[in-house]
């Protein structure tokens, strides 16, 4: 499912109009960019939890050439899903 059908298969569950739709979610993950910048996770209920995590520093050795390189921290987004969906999922 592409952008084009998640928002119109939203805005008809909703009974408003795509732009409308569009405007939502552009409200909706504004806010949730919002929060990551902070520091904050993001949880929703029933579905599972977004936060921000930070990767230690590393050292890498590329397999081709053999060469150890450190590889700098950095911030990633992880997901973790919550025990409902995860026990959805087993039923299907």
């Amino acid at each position: 499912m592409n952008n084009k059908e998640f928002l119109s298969e939203i805005a008809t569950r909703l009974s408003i109009s795509q732009k409308d739709c569009s405007n939502l979610m552009e409200s909706l993950i504004g806010s949730v960019v919002t929060e990551f910048e902070n520091g904050n996770s993001v949880s929703l209920q029933g579905f599972g939890m977004f936060e921000v995590r930070k990767k230690e520093q590393r050292l890498s050795v590329n397999p081709k050439t053999k060469q150890k390189m450190m590889v700098p921290p950095k911030l990633v987004l992880s997901f973790k899903s919550s025990n409902t969906y995860k026990e959805k999922l087993k039923s299907l």
